[in-house]
This record gives C-alpha cells, structure tokens and sequence, in this order.
C-alpha cells in the first residue's frame, strides 16, 4: 500500500492540528493529560493557557506577575500550588486580596482548618483559629519597624518574617506564601489594604497610636515600576490573573501609569493569561476581556492573539496549571525583586523627573488596535 494512500488534508485545515485524542490510561500524568485530551471548550482554553505559561510567559526570564482573588488559601491552594510555583521561580511578584494572606497566616502558625461538606460549607474552622490569628497579627505589628508609612510589599515582608520564625520554632516547611515570599524575596502588594482582617487589626492599632500607615502611592509607583524594569531590561512582563476583582485591575493599571499618568512610551503586557468564572456581558472588570484591556494601553496589541481566558474555578485550574509547569519548564533563578525595591522604582522617578509633565501628557502611545471590525465602516 502505498504511504499517501491515507485521506488528504484540506488546504484549509493545513494549519490546524487533527483532533483525533487517544484513550486515557491509568498512569497519564496531568501535563500529558492537558496536552493530549483537553482540546476543546474550557478544555482547550486550559491547555492554551498551559502551554502559553511554557512556551511563552517563562521562557527567558520573563517576568511573572500573578493576582489573586477569592478564597484560594482557606482552601489549601497556597500551600499545594502557590509555594510549589514561588520557590521554583515561576512567580515573580503577586498582588493579593488581603482575606488571601490573612486566611495564609492559619497554615503559617499550624491552626487547624478542616474539608466540610458542599452541603455545609467547604472549609471549617473553630472561632478561636480567626481570634488567635487576630491577636498574633496585633502583637507584631506593635513592633517599632512597622511604626511609620510603608508601601504593602514591605509590611508584607516584614509580616513574613515573623511568621517564618513563628513556623520554625513549630517545625513547619513550606506552610505559608507570606514566609515564603519572605525567603524568597517575591513583593506581595494588595490593592486595598483596609479591605480584610489584616488591615482591620492594623486600623484597630491606629487607636493605640501605631504609627502603622499603608502607602498606597508607593504601592502604586512600585509596581509600575516592577513593570517597567522587565520591559527596560529586555524581558516580558505577564499578568497571571486567578478570578478578578481588584488586584486584576491594580496589575494591569500598572502601563496606563507608566504610558499615561508617567509618560513614558510603552505598549502594554506582553502576555495575559486569566482563570474567571466572570462574564464580560455584564460590564463588570472581572470579566473584562484582553481586547477591552488593550483600549486602555494595559496589553500590547501586538501580543492580543497570545492572550488567554478560561472561564472555570481556579480551584479547578490551578492544581492543573501548576503541575503543568512544574513538569514541563525548569525551575528558575529566583529574581529577588523585593531586594532590589529602591532601585528599581528610582529608575522610573528619574525617568519621570526627566521626561514627565504635571500639564496634559503628549503620549505617544498609538491608538490600540481594536479586538474586533465591529463599528468600524467597510472599504
């Protein structure tokens, strides 16, 4: 029989591969499980999203930003995925809610949490586990280092360093993604900082006279900054969006702030990858797409076709994501970023001293490539 007796590929089709999966076996692991099976619908948006993380997003030392929103620590994900992806390098700074990182400080101090029941609620823990972790976050920031104005990334570091010390003495490892990014010296920022029990203890102290002060300015100008040092630097810089809300918004804002508000020429985040159950119908940012994020000068149009929406729970993507990673790239050289803040943001405040203006900024930044042809007249 001859080789090419088999059927012929339309020309049309050249370019896509055949959709002809084999049978799951027993022993397939989840990367070959993503790659080999999930080939369509929020399947195939996974597996999208997996191999634009290996192919694109870490290769060469790109920068990694990751934003996270809903109740991913309460339900074990920083300790199963988050800490796995930190210390491999994967993960380069992050912006949190601060219900993330304070539902983090239970596993760092060892408190009990417990699976319940769909039918009850998901995750249990006795009263005394939120009253204990209260009281540790009082005692510490009662410190004299924290008595004075701070962007979050600092608090968050030094915050870190106590639980560190607190899960050494218990004998923990890898309990916590606040100590973790302490050893690591990965920056966590949250975009509201009044908005957890975080920040409620630390407005509690106000009353006590704690000079304990968020700097929302520097967290602001410190993460445009992040930004614009892997851009300056020759690298990418990705957004890693779990779910939406406010620390979607405060990652991506960061280039309407170096290109708008700094006038600084740039064109955007190179890759966007975001895991939502949000709907863009409706208006709100959570569910905004990447094509309404390049309007705003937030994604390099250039780099649209590369981005990637799966719409499923993170607590469903995530644990897959990151076994992804994990097998398929190298873990990398941690960049340390927080160790380098100063600097880094210095660069941007001379270059805004130089060329910024407090009069109308004459950006240069072209007008952003629409999503789609729609509204727009036919030749």
């Amino acid at each position: 029989m001859s080789k090419n007796s088999g059927p012929k590929v339309s020309k049309k089709f050249a370019a896509y591969p055949r959709l002809n999966p084999l049978g799951v076996g027993k022993d397939i692991s989840a990367a070959d499980l993503i790659d080999q099976v999930m080939l369509a619908y929020n399947g195939g948006r996974l597996r999208e999203a997996s191999q634009l993380l290996a192919k694109k997003m870490l290769p060469q030392d790109g920068f990694i930003g990751m934003s996270l929103t809903g109740a991913l620590t309460p339900a074990g994900l920083g300790k199963s995925c988050l800490i796995p992806l930190m210390k491999g390098g994967y993960v380069d700074w992050i912006i949190s809610t601060g219900a993330n990182l304070y539902h983090d400080l239970h596993f760092g101090l060892d408190m009990q949490l417990h699976s319940g029941s769909p039918f009850l609620y998901d995750v249990l823990f006795d009263y005394n586990v939120l009253l204990d972790t209260d009281a540790f976050v009082r005692e510490v920031i009662q410190g004299p280092e924290f008595q004075r104005p701070m962007g979050t990334d600092e608090f968050h570091y030094l915050l870190g360093k106590y639980v560190a010390a607190r899960g050494k003495k218990l004998g923990l490892k890898d309990s916590s993604v606040l100590a973790t990014a302490y050893e690591c010296g990965i920056p966590i920022f949250t975009s509201s900082p009044g908005d957890s029990s975080i920040g409620m203890n630390v407005a509690a102290m106000a009353m006590r006279g704690s000079a304990l002060l968020p700097d929302v300015n520097r967290d602001v100008n410190q993460t445009a900054a992040i930004v614009y040092h892997a851009k300056s630097t020759g690298h990418t810089s990705s957004v890693w969006i779990l779910g939406g809300g406010s620390p979607k918004n405060f990652m991506l804002q960061t280039e309407p702030q170096i290109q708008e508000v700094l006038g600084i020429q740039e064109k955007g985040h190179d890759y966007f990858l975001q895991v939502t159950d949000a709907r863009p119908d409706t208006g709100g940012l959570s569910g905004a797409t990447p094509a309404e994020a390049v309007s705003w000068g937030k994604v390099d149009p250039d780099k649209l076709p590369d981005s990637v929406v799966c719409y499923t729970d993170s607590t469903i993507a995530l644990p897959l994501l990151t076994a992804y990673v994990l097998s398929r790239v190298k873990p990398r050289k941690l960049k340390r970023l927080y160790d380098h803040r100063d600097a880094i943001l210095d660069v941007v405040k001379q270059k805004y001293l130089k060329s910024g203006t407090v009069t109308k900024v004459l950006t240069s930044r072209k007008i952003a490539k629409r999503g789609s042809s729609v509204g727009l007249k036919q030749k």
